[in-house]
């Protein structure tokens, strides 16, 4: 993670802290002036939407660390866990809500609205909108999730504060209170907004499909590189924005030398990290070349697994014509219970048409194709 990155992130928290605790100073003041629980509460949200930044800075910081023997793939991963907090302390904020707008409806107080304590609410919604976006804007630019989610939560901010000010405005009105039951429906929304924030978070930490316009760009930019016929298997593993580590398997002609092979390598691993930022191993398919009884061979087995449903890919071919044996690898869907007898079924199909062929068949899994 790049130090400009870590201080771009921690200077917006900057920002998102000075604003929050403003709002939530002259929220609270107008909120108890006006004896209004969900201004109250909107100010206490702001509070903790203060500490969610301060919690985004800490954990860019320790993410930003680089690799070391005890975390060779470095503190990138810590933003997921920064996501995490941020999620629960939204969680808690709605639970306590949630409490005390019961404890509205069961015991009302009559609600004051002031110019000022108007004035106060919508100039909250201008404000948690603009900074709602901006957060959102540059969590997409620096790939923070923490800054997304503070985002995310400064719009719902937004909503609250919009949801306040109808119920100030039906008050005055029409002198009907609904502070508690309004009350209750924030709370709701934020706690869903945070368990939204928290399962994100869970998912990256558990491992997720790969992207899968990324994992298209990637191996076709892989098969721009002179000699590479085709690119399966990608793989990568996020540890944290910005910072993959993978492994693809690229088909080439069986022909080429151990030394081409290696200039290959060479040249695809750093352009394709400085590009996407994927660190990826590279491993290799022979193709069999000018040889006609591989190619009706091969054309057989495309037919037979195009045949199954469940086979979502077949590549990898390749032919030992020495040793007689086939070997090609299978991508089975998620949704076959039982691959094991789908390759047997296979197995069996091809050897009853190429008897002196042993087939070798290996499971690729749905991974990113």
């Amino acid at each position: 993670m790049s130090s400009d990155r870590t201080r771009a992130i921690v200077r917006i928290s900057l920002a998102g802290i000075v604003t929050n605790l403003f709002l939530s100073g002259i929220k609270a003041a107008a909120g108890i002036a006006a004896h209004s629980t969900t201004v109250v509460l909107d100010a206490v949200n702001n509070l903790s939407d203060a500490l969610s930044s301060a919690i985004t800075i800490i954990g860019t910081r320790i993410a930003g660390k680089g690799a070391d023997r005890e975390h060779p793939y470095g503190h990138g991963r810590v933003e997921y866990i920064t996501s995490s907090v941020i999620a629960l302390i939204v969680m808690i904020a709605g639970l306590t809500s949630l409490k005390e707008a019961v404890g509205k409806i069961i015991s009302p107080v009559e609600v004051d609205h002031g110019a000022v304590s108007l004035i106060v609410i919508i100039t909250g919604i201008f404000v948690k909108l603009i900074l709602g976006r901006y957060f959102i804007r540059k969590g997409r630019e620096l790939a923070s999730s923490s800054l997304a989610a503070s985002g995310t939560d400064a719009w719902g901010d937004a909503v609250i504060s919009a949801a306040t000010l109808v119920s100030a405005v039906i008050n005055i009105v029409f002198g009907i209170y609904i502070e508690g039951w309004l009350g209750a429906v924030i709370s709701v929304y934020i706690f869903r907004t945070g368990l939204e924030i928290l399962s994100e978070a869970i998912d990256n930490i558990i491992g997720v499909r790969a992207d899968r316009e990324l994992s298209e760009i990637i191996k076709a930019k892989l098969c721009t590189y002179e000699g590479v016929l085709g690119a399966y298997d990608l793989v990568f593993n996020s540890y944290g924005p910005g910072h993959s580590i993978g492994s693809v398997h690229i088909e080439l002609a069986d022909t080429m030398t151990v030394r081409e092979l290696d200039a290959l390598t060479r040249k695809i691993v750093p352009e394709i990290y400085k590009e996407y930022g994927v660190l990826l191993t590279v491993g290799v398919y022979a193709a069999n070349t000018f040889d006609e009884s591989s190619r009706k061979i091969k054309e057989a087995v495309r037919l037979e697994t195009e045949a199954h449903q469940e086979i979502i890919q077949m590549h990898g071919f390749y032919i030992d014509h020495n040793s007689r044996q086939v070997y090609f690898d299978i991508i089975i869907d998620f949704s076959e219970k039982d691959p094991a007898r789908l390759v047997e079924s296979l197995k069996s199909s091809l050897s009853g048409k190429y008897p002196d062929y042993g087939f070798n068949i290996t499971i690729d899994h749905d991974i990113s194709d």
